[in-house]
């Protein structure tokens, strides 16, 4: 799980990259010397959570993987905190990182 945010800009990709990076830094893979697996075998699925994820491009996101076979999955989630003037706000997106292999 990560968390990545967009203070200015109201980038939704920004905030998404830095979610998946956040996630990454957060886990630790040991299970491939007993299957025999190397990551490059690995599945791995994206979920990102932002409040307009269509202004998500998910080609920038799976970038930020660096292994496997990559799939993005953008949704309906996050937060947007809004400036008291309403002039800006903050956007706030959520990552989910699932990997699997094929037995």
């Amino acid at each position: 799980m990560g968390m990545g945010v967009d203070v200015h800009g109201l980038d939704y990709t920004k905030a998404a990259r830095r979610a998946v990076s956040d996630a990454l830094r957060h886990s630790s893979l040991h299970f491939f010397q007993v299957t025999d697996k190397t990551v490059h075998d690995m599945f791995v699925e994206v979920r990102i959570g932002v409040s307009e994820p269509d202004q998500v491009d998910v080609a920038a996101v799976a970038q930020e993987v660096p292994y496997g076979t990559v799939s993005v999955v953008v949704v309906a989630g996050g937060l947007d905190v809004a400036a008291p003037n309403g002039t800006d706000r903050i956007v706030i997106a959520n990552a989910a990182i699932l990997v699997s292999l094929e037995d």
